[in-house]
């Protein structure tokens, strides 16, 4: 079993910053990607962001050259920087980690004004 801890959500105005932590309760070196996801209320998950084990990167075109993945595999965390935030970004945001299944983190509120 593996615990995904998420941190680092919250208020902040349009056009500002936020820094997505996931910490993992073991090494994530087994994990084949691990990322975020966010979703609206009533809404199917969406990816946001991944990075394979390789370090290879993917993203949302709605997020792309304002978001960026990074990992720390010292901490065993995972990282969502978060630049340029727009009210659309207004939504809770999922950590995931995968390997034969997947888990996920308990989700963080992110609230962008305008």
């Amino acid at each position: 079993q593996v615990q995904l801890v998420e941190s680092g959500g919250g208020l902040v105005q349009a056009g500002g910053s936020l820094r997505l932590s996931c910490a993992a309760s073991r090494s994530i070196f087994s994990f084949t990607a691990m990322g975020w996801y966010r979703q609206a209320p009533g809404k199917k998950r969406e990816l946001v962001a991944s990075m394979s084990s390789d370090g290879s990167t993917n993203y949302a075109d709605s997020v792309n050259g304002r978001f960026t993945i990074s990992r720390d595999t010292t901490r065993n965390t995972v990282y969502l920087q978060m630049n340029s935030l727009k009210p659309e970004d207004t939504l809770i945001y999922y950590c995931f980690a995968r390997e034969l299944r997947v888990y996920w983190g308990q989700g963080t509120q992110v609230t962008v004004s305008a």
